[in-house]
This record gives structure tokens, C-alpha cells and sequence, in this order.
């Protein structure tokens, strides 16, 4: 296949493809025909170079001459003439209905300012037998009237378009002729015209405000007043437009001859900035845009335009008003409709940095409000928090059975009166944070700390059976993790009290402002009188904690009746260790040596023998750190190690419970 035809061809895809992107209605709005088509391609180029910087458009421009419709184009592309036929054939075709066909008469390259450019002149001709089958089919489908209506509105185009109309004075035609045929390519309507301007040069100066005629030499003959207002130097008799102007589009030279081969093109010229005064000098270059009409009779050229302008800013800054501007120069629309436009753009950026502004806060709202809610748990139990975070009221609570724990620094007042105060603070802040580890791991709620007084329940808010074994396993981890904190005076460990009683409390949130849980009850008195009358580094517990403890888990010494202060003589005991667990797992140590070596394992298990050697190890911890039933070893020790990895992975992780509670 030819380049030509496959050009062509390329053309004809284009038009379809331009049409089916959202360009259809722009297109047909063009031109009633195919000429009014053509001549305005250049401005819908210009239109289209406003949103496409990069876009390096052909020019089209139309000519009659010996009754003939000549298609000129110029390109800066060479080589690519051959896709205009297949275009404007689609258009006819599309459009308005008749078929065309484009000849290449001259094909040359011309010097122009933006370098070579290539001139081709296509004949355009119409297919008239396509058009008188079109009336043929349509006088036979229709009616006898129908068929005279026809022939009557066809005689008229015919005469319209082949017969000159010499009418000596300015009157109307008839209705019938008042027709325009689709299939047509050239003008089938013929206007009449006066036979003498009735327009007087002041009026037209005033109406054109912005307008310059110019003769082939391009001497200023003729200028509106505005422009003349603005730029004083066009009134001095003899100037050339090209000393005071330049053209910025379109790529053209100042001469009459480029003109007329852009005369479709939207032509911009800018002022030059040399013939502007001092004063001026900081402002823009003014910008004229408009269009070039060439006048044969007297062989000038008329340029109608209007400053290119789009705001009011811009207007301000050339020193002009709005009164400047004819009112018929839709300039004007497009400066207020644009200043209202920026105006929305700038509420919609308004709206989108507080759209901004508000996202910010908001996350810095759930930042801070997570650090709300981490200080309420921290304060309150987990199930009080949710229901005050809800609004909800929190009743107080009878607990017929707990247990409290209080505990104390020795010789605390001594320490204090001998110590910078930031060392107090770093002791209690290392006890503090090592006995709310062991909170977690025990199960207790930690009540309040008062100075070096540290208090905890078991069995409150959340009632549980083992709220002793819990205490009293808490209060053993209390006194080892004691002895890991120095005395800031001797550098040796401290020594706390810790006194322990179990009985019935009443419990509720207390205050709005700063809301604590807090005990109320004999039992909260008994327990503190339990770690008052206690001994150092000694876990001292009444009877009744006693009792609730299961004497096979917990070793006990009875210390005997004392005197308790209020409540008169009691037999008291002394807690000393959990025969049943060792003190890594009250430490809370094993459940982390699981963790670590089940973490360990997941990380390298890329092969069957790693995670074999991982359940073996796991099962070797469990009956180091406590003596384990013997069916939960089998549930280790019996592994099918034909499994594949991650199957074996999961029976590690299934059991992870069993072995952090030993």
C-alpha cells in the first residue's frame, strides 16, 4: 500500500478518534458548511494551544478563484499533507452530507520566521451525482407536493448559487429561499449589501476603540481611540505598525504576503518595550489580539482587536478601566467571568487548606484522644473506662470477697531526708515500673500509689476465685523485684513491707475531674494495718488470707497473736514462697523465654530440622521451668515431625498458652 493512501487513511481514523473524545459538538460548531469549516480550524487551534503549550499546529486557509474552493496548508512538518485529504473528505462526508474529493495542485517550502514551512494547495471538488441522487430519492419517497416543495426550494439554491443577484435596493427575499442545503460546499446564501456605508470615520473609531488599518507598506493609515489613548505615537503621520508592535502568533514575519497565509489565525501582537515611556516601562507589555481582514479595494489591511487581557489585575496593571473596552468586546465577559472563576478557585483553595487544617487536627485529636483513653485505663479498670467514655454512669459495686495488698518502703522517711529529691523519684519510678509488669502478668488491678505506698486487689472489679493465689503470687514477685532496686544512700537493695487481708469491699468511681477507682471498706483498714505492723523484706497476711490460700501450692510460718492497732489481738501469718512455681515463672521470665525462642524459631525455621530442634528445645524449657503434666509434654515430646513446617508452627503456637502459664 502507498504512503499516500495509508496517510490518508490515518486521516479519516483521526477525525473518528477526535470525534469520539468529547470533540464532536465543538467541531460541528465550526462552520455551517465546509468553507466556514475550514476558515476556522486556525482558531480552534489557538483555543486548543491554550491547554496544549507543546501543540505546534498546521494552517489552513480557504480561497476562491476561478470557481474553484482551494485549500491552502502550511505545516512546519514536511511529509505529513497527505492526512488533510482524509480528514476533510470525513468531515464533508460526516458533516454535511456530500462527498469530496482533494487534488494537490502546488507543493512547495517557504521561508517563514520559525524556519521552512511546507505550502500544498489542495482543489477541493464536490461529487454532484451524489447530490442529485439525494433529490432524486427524495422527490420519489415524498408526496406530489412534497416533490414541487422540493424543486421549488432547489431552483432557489440554484439560482442562489450560480446567478448573480443584483438587488438595487436593501430588501427582503421571499420565505422559500430562505433555505440552506447540507450537501452544498460552498456559500448557497448570498448577502445583500448597502449601497453606502452608512458609518461615518468618528463613529466607527469610537465603535472599533482598539482597530488598526494598515497598507502594504504597513504605514498606520487609520486607528481607534483607545489605542491611540494608550499608545500616543500611532497618531504621528507616516508610522509603521512594525516599529511599534511585534507578532507573537501566529511564527510570522511583519509582511502583508505572510499575513494573508494566516489570515484565519487569531493574530496576537505585543508592544514593543523600547518605545515605551520610563514610566511605563515596569508595567506588562500591552497585547493586542484579533483578527486580520484583508480590504482589496484599497489594498489595506483592517486589524480588529482588543487587549488580551484576563483579569482585573491585568487591567490595573496596563492602567486601563473597564470603560476602555467597547461593549460589545466580549473581553469584558471574560475578565469579570474570569475574576469570578479565580474568586471560586481561591474559596475552593481556602476550602481545601482547611479541608487540610481539619485533617491535621483530627488525627491530632485521635492522637491525643488515644492518649486520653491510655491515661483513663491507666487510672481506671479497662470495663469503667469504656462505660465513662460512653457517658455512662458507673454504679459502685459490692464485692463480698478480695484481696488487698499494701506495701512500703523501709526507713522511706530516712531515705527521703538525705537525698537529692530527683534520686527519690528515679527509685520509685524503677520499683514502680518493675511491680506494674508484674500487675500484668498476676492479674491484678493496681488500686493507687501514695508516696512510697503501693496498693493492688485481686478479685476487684473483676470477681475471680483465685484473687488469693493471685495476691499472694504478686506479693512475692514484689519482694524479689524490690531487691533488684538500690538504696540511693547505701547502694544496697531496698527493703519493702507488704501486708495482705482478704474480705468483703465496696468499690466505685470516685470524682469527675481527676475519677479514681477506689476501696471502700474494713477490709481496705485491715490490710493497711497488715503491711504497718509487718516486718522488713517480709509478706505478712491475715488469717483470713490465709485461708483462702491452698496450703499444697504456698509455704506459710504462723507468727502468732499480735496486737493490731484498732482491732485488737489477731492471729497473723507470714507468706514465704509458692512451692509450685519457680521464680522465673513469678517473675513472669518463662513466658518470655517461650516467646523468645518460639520468635527465634519462626525467623529460621526455613528447613524440618530447625523447627524439630525448636519443639524439642520448647520442650525442654517447659520441664526445666516447672514440673509439667505429663499430657501436656506428650503434646510436644509426640510431634509428628513428618509434618511440613508450618504445620508445625502452629502446633507451636497453639501451645503457647500452656507453657506462659506455668
Amino acid at each position: 500500500m502507498p504512503e499516500e493512501a495509508v496517510l490518508k487513511l490515518f486521516g479519516q481514523y483521526f477525525f473518528n478518534f477526535c470525534k469520539t473524545s468529547g470533540y464532536d459538538k465543538m467541531l460541528r460548531a465550526l462552520g455551517g458548511n465546509l468553507m466556514e469549516f475550514i476558515e476556522n480550524l486556525d482558531s480552534l487551534h489557538s483555543y486548543l494551544a491554550l491547554s496544549y503549550q507543546e501543540m505546534n499546529a498546521p494552517s489552513f486557509r480557504v480561497e476562491r478563484k476561478d470557481e474553484r474552493m482551494l485549500l491552502h496548508y502550511y505545516s512546519d512538518r514536511k511529509g505529513l499533507c497527505h492526512i488533510v485529504p482524509g480528514i476533510i473528505e470525513a468531515v464533508a462526508r460526516d458533516f454535511f452530507d456530500c462527498e469530496v474529493s482533494l487534488e494537490i495542485l502546488e507543493q512547495n517550502v517557504e521561508e517563514e520566521r520559525t524556519g521552512k514551512k511546507e505550502h500544498v494547495v489542495f482543489c477541493i471538488l464536490q461529487t454532484d451525482e451524489i447530490v442529485k441522487k439525494e433529490a432524486i430519492s427524495t422527490c420519489e419517497d415524498g408526496s406530489q407536493e412534497g416533490k414541487e416543495e422540493h424543486q421549488e426550494l432547489h431552483g432557489a439554491v440554484v439560482r442562489m448559487r450560480y446567478c448573480s443577484l443584483n438587488f438595487t435596493r436593501w430588501e427582503k427575499p421571499g420565505k422559500k429561499i430562505c433555505f440552506f442545503s447540507t450537501g452544498n460546499l460552498l456559500h448557497t446564501f448570498e448577502p445583500l449589501f448597502p449601497e453606502r456605508l452608512w458609518l461615518d470615520e468618528r463613529t466607527f473609531c469610537h465603535a472599533f476603540p482598539f482597530h488598526l488599518v494598515f497598507d502594504e507598506t504597513l504605514k498606520i493609515k487609520q486607528a481607534g481611540v483607545n489605542i491611540q489613548k494608550f499608545i500616543p505615537g500611532l497618531q504621528i503621520s507616516g508610522t509603521r505598525l512594525d516599529e511599534y508592535f511585534s507578532i507573537i502568533h501566529p511564527q510570522v514575519t511583519f509582511a502583508i504576503s505572510s499575513m494573508k497565509k494566516f489570515i484565519n489565525s487569531q493574530f496576537v501582537l505585543k508592544l514593543r518595550r523600547e518605545i515605551m515611556p520610563n514610566s511605563s516601562k515596569k508595567r506588562p507589555a500591552l497585547k493586542l489580539r484579533g483578527q486580520m481582514i484583508w480590504m482589496d479595494c484599497n489594498r489595506s489591511m483592517i486589524y480588529l482587536c482588543s487587549p488580551k487581557l484576563r483579569s482585573l489585575d491585568e487591567l490595573k496593571e496596563q492602567g486601563m478601566h473597564l470603560s476602555d473596552i467597547a461593549q460589545h468586546d466580549p473581553t469584558r465577559d471574560l475578565i469579570l467571568f474570569n475574576q469570578q472563576r479565580l474568586a471560586e478557585i481561591e474559596l475552593s483553595n481556602q476550602l481545601e487548606r482547611k479541608k487540610e487544617e481539619l485533617r491535621i487536627l483530627s488525627k491530632n485529636l485521635q492522637i491525643e484522644k488515644k492518649k486520653s483513653e491510655t491515661l483513663l485505663y491507666a487510672m481506671l479498670p479497662k470495663h469503667v473506662a469504656n462505660l465513662l467514655k460512653e457517658g455512662k454512669k458507673v454504679k459502685a459495686g459490692d464485692f463480698s470477697c478480695c484481696t488487698i495488698l499494701f506495701s512500703d518502703v523501709v526507713t522511706f522517711t530516712n531515705i527521703c531526708s538525705v537525698c537529692e529529691p530527683i534520686q527519690i523519684v528515679n527509685m520509685l519510678n524503677l520499683m514502680y515500673s518493675k511491680f506494674d509488669r508484674l500487675t500484668n502478668i498476676h492479674g491484678v488491678y493496681k488500686v493507687e500509689t501514695i508516696g512510697d505506698a503501693y496498693m493492688v486487689v485481686g478479685g476487684v472489679p473483676v470477681p475471680v476465685a483465685s484473687h488469693g493465689e493471685r495476691v499472694a503470687n504478686f506479693a512475692l514477685g514484689m519482694r524479689i523485684a524490690a531487691r533488684e532496686v538500690m538504696n540511693p544512700i547505701t547502694t544496697r537493695p531496698i527493703q519493702i513491707r507488704i501486708g495482705i487481708h482478704t474480705g468483703p469491699v465496696l468499690a466505685g468511681v470516685v470524682g469527675e475531674k481527676m475519677p479514681r477507682y477506689c476501696l471502700f471498706g474494713d477490709t481496705v483498714n485491715t490490710a493497711s494495718r497488715m503491711e504497718s505492723h509487718g516486718l522488713p523484706d517480709k509478706i505478712h497476711i491475715s488469717s483470713t488470707t490465709f485461708k483462702a490460700l491452698p496450703p499444697q501450692v504456698f509455704e506459710t510460718a504462723e507468727r502468732g497473736l499480735i496486737e493490731v492497732k484498732g482491732k485488737g489481738k489477731m492471729t497473723t501469718y507470714f507468706l514465704k514462697q509458692n512451692l509450685s512455681a519457680t521464680e522465673d515463672e513469678i517473675m513472669g521470665r518463662v513466658e518470655e523465654t517461650f516467646r523468645n525462642v518460639c520468635t527465634k524459631s519462626m525467623r529460621k525455621a526455613d528447613s524440618l530440622n530447625n523447627v524439630t530442634t525448636a519443639v524439642i528445645h520448647l520442650a525442654k524449657v517447659a520441664k526445666k521451668g516447672h514440673k509439667m503434666g505429663q499430657n501436656s509434654l506428650n503434646k510436644f515430646s509426640n510431634i509428628n515431625f513428618g509434618l511440613n513446617c508450618g504445620h508445625k508452627l502452629r502446633i507451636i503456637c497453639t501451645h503457647t498458652s500452656e507453657l506462659s502459664s506455668l
